[in-house]
């Protein structure tokens, strides 16, 4: 999870967001040498004197800067697309559950084991225990294995909410009247956490997401929802 102070992006968890935290790389890197050489060019228009008068009919020139930015969004352009597609992906998921936006709570229900629900409230500061993360703890989390496929169902009962979790790489709207879908493999055990992004009322910032990911094996073994 985030901590103070901290400059770059949480450390990955799933396959889509290692891509991301590239992604965000490569395109920093970009972002840097355009800054610089436009800089680099400004210190040269503030302290040179232009003296030739050639500069002002460079058709070489204009063709350059013309066709360079072109290329630099197009290497922006196509792994970004990549990406895209790759988040739209659905294959075969080995578990579905369904997140129920609503305010200012979460509802799930895992489908695949008889309908199972339950809610998901943000435990109160006087019921936090050593080690509980204020207004990041809840008091039912969500048991998922991890490296299996999971497929997230998402919809809201009443305005519109947003299920994120930045170390997943995952951010999808929860909309009245809508079944949204966004699919993860985690890569590693942990609890991590997540908050709705969508602005939702008074209590927008009280409703948070907390998903424990535990091996395959021993959540093949048995009920492990935290109820």
């Amino acid at each position: 999870m985030a901590h103070a102070a901290q400059v770059g992006l949480q450390d990955a968890t799933s396959p889509i967001m290692e891509e991301l935290i590239t992604f965000h790389d490569h395109a920093l890197m970009i972002i840097f040498l355009i800054c610089f050489l436009v800089l680099y060019a400004l210190f040269l228009t503030l302290t040179t004197k232009l003296t030739n008068t050639n500069i002002s009919d460079a058709q070489e020139m204009e063709t350059v800067w013309t066709i360079l930015p072109a290329i630099i969004l197009v290497l922006i352009a196509l792994p970004s697309l990549r990406i895209l597609y790759m988040t739209d992906e659905v294959n075969d998921p080995s578990l579905t559950v369904k997140s129920i936006g609503h305010q200012w709570y979460w509802t799930y229900e895992y489908t695949d084991y008889g309908g199972l629900i339950f809610n998901s409230y943000m435990l109160p500061p006087l019921f936090l225990e050593p080690g509980d993360l204020r207004l990041l703890d809840v008091d039912n989390r969500v048991v998922l294995p991890i490296e299996a496929p999971i497929r997230m169902m998402i919809t809201s009962q009443d305005v519109l909410h947003s299920w994120a979790v930045p170390t997943l790489g995952l951010k999808t709207d929860a909309i009245p009247g809508r079944l949204n879908q966004t699919t993860f493999t985690a890569t590693r055990p942990g609890v991590y956490y997540g908050q709705c992004s969508e602005i939702c009322g008074a209590n927008h910032s009280f409703m948070p997401i907390v998903l424990e990911l535990i091996p395959l094996k021993i959540f093949e073994m048995g009920p492990v929802f935290t109820l």
